[in-house]
């Protein structure tokens, strides 16, 4: 097993990416703390990892909260001795890209930049402590490129994920915390999705990728485990893109 014994908190694991992210690593041996702001989808997932006799538990987090962040953390240090995992999941993509009001790039930013900030200013002290951990964030080929298709805000919140996530591993590096992000491309969409959900849309988004196809949140989940894993020991402040080829054209 690849994360054995290993303890991970992952946000937005209710469903989507980060519950299958939370069910891949709780199959390869680590216990997963799902930190997710929806209670019942959480506990769904958690109930789907114990019927796999895998170990989870839910724990509510709302993200933009410091204080939430310092229970959450504090109270699975205390219980497990330690922190092995953390991975930043929790985004939202906004509305469509011609709506561009103050509210809403506020909004993106508090959930997918500041939310990694809080995440990592939380976790990184405890690691740093223990001598050992993993970060892994995940950002968005948005973050390389400009997307006619994508809310600026959006890219720009995860273009900040990217580059915390570069200062963070050069910072920690010596203390043995590895600190990497993954960069999805199109994904099936999110609760949050706006005009990206659209099926014409998603079609002609599709025709732009390389490989012809949407991903699979698996596949995403599968770089996630890799960094996360013993297996990346000698790899941080790297950028994983799991997006078909599109940002190579």
């Amino acid at each position: 097993m690849r994360v054995k014994n290993k303890v991970a908190v992952i946000t937005g694991a209710a469903n989507g990416q980060g519950a299958s992210e939370a069910k891949l690593l709780a199959s390869e041996g680590a216990t997963i703390i799902v930190a997710d702001i929806r209670e019942e989808l959480g506990l769904a997932v958690v109930s789907e990892i114990e019927q796999m006799n895998g170990l989870a538990e839910y724990l509510k987090l709302d993200v933009r909260d410091e204080k939430n962040w310092h229970d959450v953390i504090s109270r699975t240090a205390e219980k497990h001795e330690r922190i092995d995992i953390l991975i930043n999941n929790a985004a939202i993509s906004g509305s469509q890209p011609d709506l561009l009001s103050t509210s809403e790039y506020d909004k993106i930013m508090e959930v997918n930049s500041k939310g990694v900030f809080l995440g990592m200013k939380t976790c990184l002290p405890i690691m740093k402590e223990q001598g050992f951990g993993s970060i892994v964030n995940i950002s968005s080929h948005a973050a390389f490129v400009g997307q006619e298709y994508v809310h600026m805000g959006y890219s720009g919140s995860k273009a900040a994920v990217r580059t915390m996530t570069k200062s963070a591993a050069v910072q920690y590096a010596k203390f043995n915390v590895r600190v990497n992000s993954v960069h999805p491309g199109m994904m099936p969409p999110m609760l949050t999705s706006a005009g990206t959900a659209r099926p014409e849309m998603r079609k002609v988004m599709v025709e732009e990728i390389p490989m012809k196809r949407e991903g699979k949140v698996e596949e995403v989940a599968y770089a996630v485990l890799f960094l996360a894993s013993d297996e990346a020991s000698y790899i941080t402040g790297a950028e994983l893109v799991v997006d078909g080829g599109t940002i190579a054209k």
